[in-house]
């Protein structure tokens, strides 16, 4: 089995984790830091963890992120994906990828459990395959620390942003943001303009995204929602490399593909 771990720049689904720093809307093509493992894109787009660092707002809790798509025939494909994250009041983040639900995308009957670790206070990422007790090691590219606030500033003129209010979710007050970014008639062979509408709900006590539903005719709706959040400090253990795992120096091997 090979595992090939790489990591794409902004051009996914935008619906919300990685995303860009609040204050700014999401960009129509999507955020840097999605992943693409067996060929299967694992979207920087989702709740969860921003790609900054946050300090000083620990937590756990479930991710889950479903893709629905309706066919030209009517055909409807559903896939869901689901994950574990974790962040220390340091912002180190953990994130545990379960990639099962994903076989029929690629041709395989079962997927692996993939870990990233990452840790901007020694310097260093860890893409972890638990398999085969291997591990991915990168420099750490420090993004800027601190608290920003809810998106809400339009990137592109053709953007439109609404304010959806406030409510509560998994015990958090949340505020909710729609953007709907227009892509013109003809700019890409389309006869008519086409709507994709972004749909946020960000924790300022978090400083995170609870829940994100991103709408595109092109591909479909991507809901993404953290669940059974739990405010507390997780143990050290889970930022740290196991003792039993062989280390691969990604920045002079290149993408990790450890086998077996």
């Amino acid at each position: 089995m090979r595992i090939c771990l790489t990591l794409l720049t902004a051009a996914a689904l935008a619906s919300a984790q990685d995303a860009a720093p609040p204050g700014h809307a999401f960009p129509p093509g999507g955020f840097a830091g999605d992943r693409a493992i067996h060929g299967v894109r694992i979207v920087g787009a989702e709740a969860g963890m921003p790609n900054r660092v946050v300090k000083n707002a620990p937590y756990a809790a479930d991710l889950i992120t479903e893709f629905t798509q309706v066919l030209a025939d009517g055909n409807r494909l559903h896939q869901t994906t689901t994950a574990r994250i974790y962040r220390d009041g340091e912002g180190r983040t953990r994130r545990e990828q379960s990639l099962s639900g994903l076989g029929a995308l690629t041709g395989r009957a079962r997927l692996p459990r993939v870990i990233f670790i990452n840790d901007p206070v020694a310097g260093v990422n860890y893409a972890l395959n638990p398999e085969n007790h291997t591990a991915s090691k990168s420099a750490w590219m420090h993004p800027a620390y601190g608290r920003g606030g809810p998106p809400g500033l339009a990137r592109h003129g053709n953007d439109k942003v609404e304010s959806l209010g406030g409510q509560t979710m998994e015990g958090l007050a949340v505020q909710g943001t729609r953007t709907t970014t227009t892509i013109p008639a003809g700019r890409i062979g389309n006869e008519l303009p086409i709507a994709i509408v972004t749909e946020t709900w960000y924790s300022a006590a978090l400083d995170t995204v609870i829940l994100s539903r991103r709408t595109d005719p092109r591909s479909g709706e991507t809901v993404s929602r953290m669940s059974n959040v739990v405010r507390a400090e997780p143990s050290p253990s889970l930022f740290q490399l196991p003792a039993d795992f062989k280390v691969v120096d990604a920045s002079r091997s290149g993408p990790w593909s450890p086998s077996r």
